[in-house]
C-alpha cells in the first residue's frame, strides 16, 4: 500500500466501482462477552500507519524525529502505530539474514520525487517500538508481502533485480499481447506468484524473523495478494489449479479469463473455469495466511497477527482473496463465487483486522461501499465477528486538489472518525504522511476526542 500507488486510488476506485467457511468451525480467536463488544469508544484502537517510503525523509536517519512524531499522534488520541518495515523493494528494516536492509527509498517532496539514502545503522523498528512504548503507543510492523522489488525513476531496487533464482518466481500476467513476466511489465512494484510453494516460504521466514522482536505488539501483511486479475497464469500456476480441479485445461487462458479481461467487464457467459479459478485463487491465499499465523505463533504465541484490505469485498475477488468469515455464504450475495468460495475466508484466523474505507472526503456516511461508514458496516456484515475491525479513511483525498466542492475537510476528518469507530471496533488512518504535509493533525484529534466522549 505504497503512496504512489495510493495516490492513484481515485482511478482504481472509478475503475471498481461498477463491480458487482468451513461451516460450523470454531473461530480461533474468539468474540469477547456482549459487555466488552459493546464497549465505549475510548477503549478503541485508533490506528495510524507509517509508509516506509513517504516518511523516510524524516524518519531514515532521525530517531528524534520519530519521536516527534510518534508524540504528535500520542496527543492526537492514536493509540496503535503501524511502521512499515517491508515497502515494496522487498527489502527490509529490522534484523534478519533473509534479505538485505533498505538502502534508498523515493519520496515525493515538494512536487518531486527524490532518493533518499539511510546511513544510520541502528534497528528502525526497534527504534519506533522503543518510543512507542515509551509514550505508551502499541508497534505493530507492517510488510508488504508478495513483493520483491519494484522499478521507478530513480532505477530499480529488491532482491528480484538481484538474484537470477528469485526472478524466476515473479508473477506472469495475462495481458491483451499474451502471457507476459512483470518484470517485463509497465508496472512499479514487482510481485512474486504467491502459488509458488518457494516464495511461501520466503515470506514465512522474513514473518519469523519478525515476531524475533520480543517487544514487538503485531504484525501486519499488506499487500497479502495476487498483484491483480491478470495475476497468476504461469505455467505453474495452471499445474496447480489443474490439479486442484482434477482435469486439464485446455483452451489456457481463454477459458478462465481472456487475455487483458478487466474487473467489470467480464464475458458473457462466464469462461468455463472462471468461478473454480476464482475459489482456487482465494484458497491460494487463505492457506498462506493460515501458514504464515502458524509460523509466527509458533515464534511469539502472544503476538497480535492481522492484515489490511481493502474495503470493497464485492470485487476483492480480482486480487484473490476473501476475507470474509468461512461463516459468510458468498454464493448468497454475489453471482461470481462458487458454493465452496466461503471456505477459503480467512476472517478467523485474524486476531484482527485494518480495513481501507478509503471513499472521498463528501463521502463520509453511508450504508453501502464507497462510503467510509459503509466500508465499514459491510466488514462487519461479511467478518461476522470472527475478527474485530478497524476501518478508516486514506488521506490523500483530503488534500485540497482531491476535496469537491463545498467540503469542509475538516469536518470531514472528524467525522470519519465518527463514521468508522461507531460502525466497527476501532479507527484507522492511512497515512501519517497526509496528516503531516496538510498539517491535520488537529482534525483527526477533534475527531477522537468527539468519539472518546460519546457513551
Amino acid at each position: 500500500m505504497s503512496i504512489t500507488t495510493l495516490l492513484a486510488i481515485p482511478l482504481i476506485i472509478a475503475s471498481l466501482f461498477s463491480s458487482c467457511q468451513k461451516e460450523n468451525q470454531t473461530p480461533e480467536w474468539e468474540w469477547p462477552e456482549e459487555e466488552e463488544q459493546n464497549k465505549d469508544n475510548a477503549s478503541k484502537p485508533k490506528y495510524i500507519w507509517v509508509d516506509a517510503a513517504a516518511n523516510f525523509p524524516d524518519f531514515a536517519n532521525s530517531r528524534e524525529n520519530i519521536t516527534r512524531d510518534l508524540t504528535i499522534a500520542k496527543n492526537s488520541g492514536f493509540t496503535h502505530i503501524v511502521v512499515d518495515v517491508r515497502p515494496t523493494t522487498g527489502d527490509v528494516l529490522f534484523n534478519t539474514n533473509v534479505v538485505e536492509q533498505v538502502e534508498f527509498l523515493g519520496a515525493w517532496i515538494g512536487g518531486s520525487y527524490q532518493r533518499y539514502e539511510r546511513t544510520a545503522t541502528w534497528d528502525y523498528l526497534q527504534a519506533f517500538i522503543d518510543e512507542g512504548h515509551k509514550l505508551g503507543l502499541k508497534v505493530y510492523a507492517a510488510i508488504n508481502t508478495f513483493v520483491g522489488g519494484n522499478r521507478t525513476s530513480l532505477g530499480t531496487s529488491g532482491v528480484v533485480f538481484r538474484d537470477p533464482a528469485k526472478k524466476a518466481w515473479t508473477t506472469e500476467l495475462n495481458l491483451t499481447g499474451g502471457v507476459t513476466s512483470i518484470m517485463d511489465a509497465d508496472k512499479n512494484a514487482k510481485f512474486f506468484n504467491p502459488v509458488r510453494d518457494e516464495v511461501q516460504e520466503y515470506i514465512c521466514q522474513i514473518l519469523e524473523d519478525l515476531a524475533r522482536y520480543p517487544q514487538l505488539d503485531g504484525i501486519v501483511l499488506d499487500r497479502g495478494r495476487f498483484d491483480g486479475f491478470e495475476s497468476d497464469f504461469s505455467t505453474y500456476t495452471k499445474q496447480k489449479f489443474e490439479n486442484y480441479i482434477g482435469e486439464s485445461v485446455q483452451n489456457f487462458p481463454n477459458d478462465i479469463i481472456p487475455p487483458g479481461t478487466k474487473v467489470g467487464q467480464l464475458p458473457n457467459p462466464l469462461p468455463k473455469y472462471f468461478k473454480k479459478w476464482l475459489e482456487f485463487r482465494v484458497k491460494v491465499i487463505h492457506d498462506f495466511m493460515v501458514k504464515a499465523r502458524g509460523r509466527v505463533k509458533a515464534i511469539n504465541p502472544d503476538i497480535d497477527f492481522g492484515v489490511y484490505v481493502g474495503g470493497w469485498y464485492s470485487s476483492y475477488y480480482d486480487v484473490g482473496v476473501n476475507w470474509a468469515s468461512p461463516n459468510f455464504v458468498t454464493s448468497s450475495k454475489y453471482s461470481w463465487a462458487t458454493s465452496e468460495y466461503k471456505n477459503f475466508g480467512y476472517a478467523d484466523h485474524m486476531d484482527f483486522m485494518l480495513i481501507g474505507a478509503y471513499a472521498a472526503a463528501n463521502r463520509v456516511y453511508g450504508q453501502s461501499e464507497w462510503t467510509m461508514q459503509g466500508f465499514t458496516l459491510k466488514a462487519k456484515e461479511v467478518i461476522m465477528g470472527a475478527a474485530p475491525v478497524s476501518a478508516g479513511p486514506d488521506g490523500n483525498f483530503f488534500y485540497p486538489n482531491q476535496v469537491p466542492a463545498g467540503v469542509n475537510v475538516g469536518e470531514a476528518i472528524a467525522n470519519s472518525v465518527d463514521a468508522c469507530i461507531n460502525a466497527g471496533d476501532g479507527y484507522f488512518f492511512f497515512d501519517m504522511i497526509h496528516l503531516k504535509q496538510n498539517n491535520q493533525w488537529q482534525y483527526v484529534k477533534a475527531g477522537i476526542d468527539a468519539a472518546n466522549a460519546q457513551k
